[in-house]
């Protein structure tokens, strides 16, 4: 066996090579536990949970779908989910509008349009105040369709927190750092990265370093996948590695919290008395992903293309 000695690398060898906090992969299968013991083994609802923990099921698929495309998860939290609901009420949704009832306030004409970056305002916008939907399409009754928002964040979620009922949400960072926490775990986006929260999983936001600004799509249809390769070969385009699904996290807080829920197009808010993040362990095969945050220099190398498919790409540049 041919053992090389780390010290020859320099300070290449101390840098590591995946983002701490994180595991690799996308629409594969994980499991994390934030305190030790908590994941049960070989099974995946115990008559008694360590730790006095509930185990529940969430589930992104018919529970009869193949396993290809089978997609749950299993939660073991300190309170049930039941606990983190009371009487709900329909509150102001401001800006935030859902196919197709949106295209009856619209009066847009139906050529292609373009607009600038949307300033920043001065007033307190958390994520939920500060969506502001740009165009729609399809039905999200039907599960079909999508709808495209602009997100302006001047203040971070303290004690609130939301989840949508509609569709999955891919948000893209373009101005300042945001952070989401999950019932999953914790993960941070810069600029030019993307986070995925699929339907119906409970998180906030906070800000990092500043107000910020970012761009949503709210999938109202079936979960993200990656691109079908086809004749371009089996290393391009996105590869699952390239994404991150964060460590298990969770709070243990008992204060005063508000949980609000996009459902029907509406926005509903109940009052509960603690933190709904308190899920300690996991294993899952679907949740919620963050676009690979490696170094510039390594993130051009993982989005540049190969072989036939850089020619095709050096060609459409010729075009251009």
């Amino acid at each position: 066996m041919n053992v090389q000695d780390p010290s020859r690398f320099g300070a290449k060898a101390d840098r590591p090579g995946l983002a701490p906090g994180y595991m690799s992969g996308f629409a594969n299968s994980f499991e994390s536990e934030a305190l030790a013991g908590a994941l049960p083994v070989g099974r995946n609802s115990p008559q008694k949970v360590k730790f006095g923990l509930y185990a529940e099921q969430l589930s992104g698929s018919p529970f009869t779908a193949p396993q290809s495309t089978n997609q749950r998860s299993w939660l073991y939290r300190i309170r049930p989910t039941v606990k983190h609901s009371a009487r709900y009420r329909r509150i102001d949704k401001g800006f935030m509008r859902t196919a197709p009832a949106a295209r009856e306030e619209s009066d847009l004409p139906i050529g292609q349009l373009r607009w600038g970056p949307i300033p920043i305002p001065d007033e307190k916008l958390t994520f939920v105040s500060g969506l502001r939907t740009m165009t729609t399409a399809g039905d999200a009754e039907t599960r079909a369709g999508m709808a495209a928002h602009v997100l302006l964040v001047t203040a971070s979620m303290r004690n609130e927190y939301f989840f949508n009922a509609d569709g999955e949400l891919l948000i893209v960072a373009q101005e300042n750092k945001l952070r989401f926490r999950t019932e999953f775990g914790v993960i941070d986006i810069a600029p030019g990265e993307i986070c995925v929260i699929q339907r119906g999983m409970i998180f906030k936001v906070e800000l990092i370093d500043g107000p910020a600004r970012a761009y949503m799509c709210e999938n109202y249809g079936g979960a993200f996948t990656l691109p079908y390769r086809g004749p371009i070969g089996a290393n391009c385009l996105a590869n699952p590695r390239d994404f991150l699904t964060p460590v298990a996290a969770y709070e243990d807080k008992e204060e005063s919290s508000t949980l609000l829920v996009k459902w029907g197009g509406e926005l509903y808010a109940t009052e509960i008395g603690q933190s709904p993040l308190d899920v300690v362990a996991w294993h899952r095969h679907h949740g919620v992903h963050v676009r690979d945050p490696v170094p510039a220099a390594a993130d051009e190398i993982r989005r540049r293309p190969q072989g036939a498919a850089r020619r095709l790409h050096r060609l459409l540049e010729g075009l251009a």
